[in-house]
């Protein structure tokens, strides 16, 4: 009778898998589409996990800067994070070559190539530093939102520009190309503004629409300067515990909820602009002459960052994958 027992509980047990609550910090803002379309991916989780999976998302930088994020989940108060490049190349530098290049992609098309082709390599070097890659979004341009008219690099070398707290390298850079860049958390965009310790920011257009940055910097260079590029991830720590069938249903959902938020990103970025001319935002085309100072200016950067903000040998890569489809 105990053998029988013992059996039946052993075959009881197998496949048996420990509920998993999940704990993902973001900068999304609460409301906005990218939170909806996580919150919407939870909800999935755990219908289709039959509550294996569960979700807890702290939107709007309340766990902390990206970096604290990062630092959050090595130590596992936080399980996920959905973060735009900053806080990937706080776990792999090489994630930089997504977006860290001013200027080098003429077309968000150019930008989903070279992703195809780098994605892989890096979702290889994340999980050997201890994360899943869920999902990959490329929403947009980063544009530059200040508090006066911008259309030259000249004329952004008068303010002060925000930048991520926690990259001194980029912070060098700016100054080595004479302008004066200013590190801050991003919950301080907003009364950094306000108070007049930054005059510009560079953001994509959703996000200053989502915040109303637009209130506080009301004119918009409309150039390209660089593409927002994030990820979802998860620790490889927890990933594990999932049994294979909730990996494939986690896996599946993410791909999904991730392209719908670049789709969705991409058209907001749109209808925000037009949201926020109602709101008085007044956007500064630049002239031909402007362009190619800009772009001038950020070719002159390219030595800098080479080896530096972006690895050598995924910034040579990326040039080289640019030629080629350009030939084609």
């Amino acid at each position: 009778m105990g053998w029988t027992v013992a059996l039946a509980l052993l075959i009881g047990n197998v496949g048996t898998e420990a509920a998993q609550r999940i704990r993902l910090g973001t900068l999304a803002p609460k409301g906005s589409s990218y939170y909806n379309e996580i919150n919407k991916m939870g909800r999935e989780w755990k219908q289709a996990t039959q509550g294996k999976v569960s979700l807890t998302i702290y939107p709007d930088g309340r766990m902390g800067g990206e970096s604290q994020m990062v630092r959050r989940m090595r130590v596992g108060q936080l399980q996920a994070g959905f973060l735009t490049a900053v806080g990937l190349t706080e776990i792999e530098p090489a994630v930089a070559g997504l977006q860290n290049l001013p200027m080098m992609f003429n077309s968000l098309d150019e930008v989903d190539q070279i992703g195809l082709k780098l994605q892989p390599l890096l979702e290889r070097q994340l999980q050997k530093k201890g994360f899943k890659v869920l999902f990959w979004v490329n929403a947009g341009w980063v544009h530059f939102f200040a508090k006066s008219p911008v259309s030259t690099p000249d004329d952004l070398r008068q303010l002060k520009v925000f930048t991520w707290a926690g990259s001194p390298e980029v912070v060098d850079l700016y100054k080595g190309a004479g302008f004066n860049p200013v590190p801050l958390e991003t919950k301080d965009i907003l009364p950094g503004l306000q108070t007049g310790m930054i005059s510009a920011v560079p953001l994509p257009p959703f996000i200053a629409n989502a915040t109303q940055v637009d209130t506080r910097a009301p004119f918009m260079l409309d150039l390209n300067w660089a593409p927002l590029v994030g990820a979802a991830v998860m620790t490889t720590k927890t990933w594990n515990r999932l049994a294979p069938a909730t990996k494939d249903a986690v896996m599946g959902i993410a791909k999904e909820r991730g392209s719908s938020i670049q789709t969705i990103g991409r058209r907001e970025a749109t209808q925000s602009v037009a949201a926020m001319k109602q709101r008085g935002l007044k956007v500064i085309s630049p002239s031909e002459e402007a362009k190619a100072q800009w772009r001038k200016a950020a070719e002159a950067a390219y030595p800098k960052i080479r080896g530096t903000i972006v690895p050598e040998e995924t910034f040579d890569r990326v040039n080289e994958w640019i030629r080629d489809a350009r030939k084609q």
